[in-house]
């Protein structure tokens, strides 16, 4: 670590270099600021302490001129033998990290370094996140050579760096939250905050506090007040999936919040004025949902600026063998294991099928595929018998005819019947399985007879 010592005192710049070389630093010291600032255009230092009261360019201006300059990112701590509280604050406000009062012990100046390594390292490590995170989700990492996939990520680019809301439909497992994801890391708003909730996931009484916040007092557990989702995202981004799930109620509020563009605390009295995109996502037929008087037409205009309608998977046979693919290379390194593919009987039976859990039930079934398997492709049998036998489908569909109402019935059917065997009847966890509300999977319960 290369620390740069600013102080017009020999004495004192001589202490600091011999301490700091003794516990492995090296250091370079500067009596002048205003060498020093030159000297930083053309190399580079991990850490600075410099004095506050030298001759010419004092501490305070050399703060304004690393401000002002293209090295405005260094870690400063500040020395003086005549500091006050204002004067620490002033430093703080022109980008020091600390403050150090003189005369001061060499524990306390190793301390103050240790402690700001410490900082970097999470500075570091949190850039390093972030970058991950962007290239994750960077439309040019999304899986797809289906025309209308690449024409929605075309899309997708276009409006990132806009605040207007955006609504993405779709079937379950399609990849809503994936394309709400690239929106926000292809956007201005990449560095700041991208906030997900489930609208169905939570009861109605608790999503409002989580939404909007609350004040103390506001009901009988809000021992304190609590801020809200859409201001943790200001800002940044906030993702409200199954938007089709709000009670009426909030519906009311969220129209508001986007026509206003400001949040009012359950049980609170004053506005707080926020910068947050919404993207919303549902797979209900809103405007179905409207005509039955569940959803407001108002609040579906205000999220409907922009709408990514997202093709099942079944309507993409060209991505299924490359998501199969990829999810293949995926799990055989998570596993560690040699397998390079699938069989061309794999493949076939993976293209006859239906798919309707999407792109999420495609992983799975690779993922499982992956622990059965022993050879090096993945063979037909190591495949679910659903996958893998065309019988049942076609059972399926001679059952329902070309009924599209009695097929997603039977579909669902299915589905709720699979969630609830692997979740042992846990409702709770099957809702979560089937990115439902537990409300509506009880409904459907009741419905179908279960």
């Amino acid at each position: 670590m290369r620390v740069m010592i600013i102080d017009d005192e020999e004495s004192l710049r001589h202490m600091l270099s011999v301490i700091l070389k003794m516990e492995g630093y090296e250091a370079t010291a500067f009596a002048d600021a205003g060498k020093a600032l030159k000297a930083l255009s053309s190399d580079d230092y991990d850490f600075i302490l410099c004095d506050i009261r030298m001759p010419g360019m004092d501490g305070l201006e050399f703060l304004k001129g690393l401000k002002q300059g293209e090295q405005d990112d260094h870690t400063v701590i500040m020395m003086s033998a005549y500091g006050t509280i204002d004067t620490a604050i002033e430093c703080m406000k022109l980008g020091a990290y600390d403050y150090i009062s003189k005369p001061f012990k060499s524990d306390e100046i190793i301390l103050t370094l240790k402690k700001a390594e410490e900082r970097e390292k999470l500075k570091r490590e949190n850039r390093r996140l972030k970058a991950d995170v962007a290239r994750r989700f960077d439309v040019k990492n999304i899986i797809t050579v289906d025309k209308r996939m690449l024409e929605i990520l075309e899309l997708v680019k276009k409006v990132a760096s806009y605040s207007t809301t955006v609504l993405i439909s779709g079937e379950s497992g399609t990849g809503k939250e994936l394309v709400a994801r690239a929106l926000h890391s292809c956007g201005e708003r990449a560095d700041r905050p991208f906030v997900a909730v489930n609208c169905g996931a939570i009861p109605g009484p608790l999503l409002e506090s989580e939404l909007f916040g609350h004040v103390k007092g506001a009901f009988t557990d809000a021992k304190r007040d609590k801020v809200g989702l859409f201001e943790e995202a200001n800002g940044g981004t906030i993702f409200l999936d199954e938007v089709g799930e709000l009670p009426m109620e909030l519906q009311v509020k969220l129209l508001r919040v986007l026509q206003e563009g400001e949040v009012r605390r359950v049980g609170g009295t004053t506005s707080v004025k926020i910068d947050t995109r919404v993207v919303a996502a549902t797979l209900k037929n809103l405007a179905e949902e409207i005509q039955e008087g569940r959803f407001r037409e108002d609040l579906y205009y205000r999220l409907n600026v922009i709408e990514i309608a997202l093709p099942p998977l079944h309507e993409r046979p060209g991505d299924i063998e490359k998501l199969a693919g990829h999810f293949t290379a995926l799990y055989a390194r998570k596993f560690r294991k040699e397998v390079k593919g699938l069989s061309g009987d794999a493949l076939a039976a993976l293209l006859k099928y239906a798919w309707p859990g999407n792109i999420r039930e495609l992983e799975n079934v690779i993922e499982r595929a992956m622990i059965l398997e022993e050879g090096e492709v993945i063979e037909k049998s190591s495949l679910p018998m659903g996958v893998s036998s065309p019988r049942e489908g076609a059972a399926r569909t001679a059952s329902v005819g070309l009924s599209i109402k009695k097929a997603h019935e039977a579909m669902e059917r299915d589905f709720i019947r699979r969630a609830l065997e692997a979740t042992k009847n846990n409702k709770t966890r099957a809702a979560e399985l089937l990115e439902i509300s537990q409300r509506a999977l009880l409904y459907k319960i009741k419905t179908y007879g279960f």
